[in-house]
């Protein structure tokens, strides 16, 4: 054999080498990359997909996540962070129904989503809640123009209400208002509640739809 040719098989050889160690190391990657898949829940997998929707184009999306109305239950779930869509719905939770059953709270939420859903209302969480702010007593919900600021003085109930609002938000709630986009609490009789058609109560508060304006959405 020339040295030619024992050299052009010595070159083959090292390409066939090189060429099972890749394929090896792709085989690799790809096990990698599948068992990685294999632990993202269908939940975040959910979350990443909706990041960036404008709250009317997010659709509530069906997980394996049952929601239970117990603190039992948002105990269990990890810390929840998120954008300022979801800080505002989560203060607005804390100081609208803090003191509420987690039911309670995961249905002030739904008003304040299905505000969002519809064309009468700010089409973002932080428009709906700050609505009317500015004007004593004028505002849509009662914490944003009472003259006080807003404090959290009670973090592990801010703790629970903030993973109420990223269930809520990531469309994992169950829908328990039938529409509602108004409430008040029992403690108050508001003209405005006999034009509107009262759908639930759920612990101190009465939940009310307006079917003037009733959509799909809400």
């Amino acid at each position: 054999m020339n040295s030619k040719f024992l050299a052009a098989l010595a070159a083959a050889m090292i390409a066939v080498g090189n060429l099972a160690h890749a394929e090896a190391d792709l085989s690799a990657l790809f096990r990698t990359e599948q068992s990685t898949l294999n632990k993202v829940s269908t939940e975040r997998v959910n979350r990443f997909l909706s990041f960036g929707r404008k709250p009317r184009e997010r659709a509530a999306t069906a997980t394996a996540t049952k929601v239970e109305f117990t603190r039992a239950f948002l105990d269990s779930r990890p810390a929840a962070t998120g954008d300022a869509e979801f800080a505002c719905l989560a203060e607005a939770l804390y100081f609208e129904a803090r003191g509420e059953t987690v039911k309670g709270q995961f249905a002030v939420a739904e008003v304040i989503l299905n505000r969002v859903a519809s064309k009468r209302f700010p089409n973002s969480v932080c428009g709906v809640v700050n609505q009317g702010t500015g004007r004593k007593y004028q505002c849509q919900f009662t914490y944003t123009c009472d003259g006080h600021k807003e404090v959290i003085h009670e973090p592990r109930a801010h703790e629970r209400v903030s993973k109420v609002a990223r269930l809520a938000l990531d469309g994992i709630s169950a829908k328990v208002t039938d529409g509602a986009t108004y409430y008040h609490t029992t403690a108050v009789q508001p003209r405005w509640r006999r034009s509107f058609t009262k759908t639930a109560r759920i612990g101190v508060h009465l939940f009310y739809r307006d079917d003037r304006y009733r959509t799909a959405a809400n």
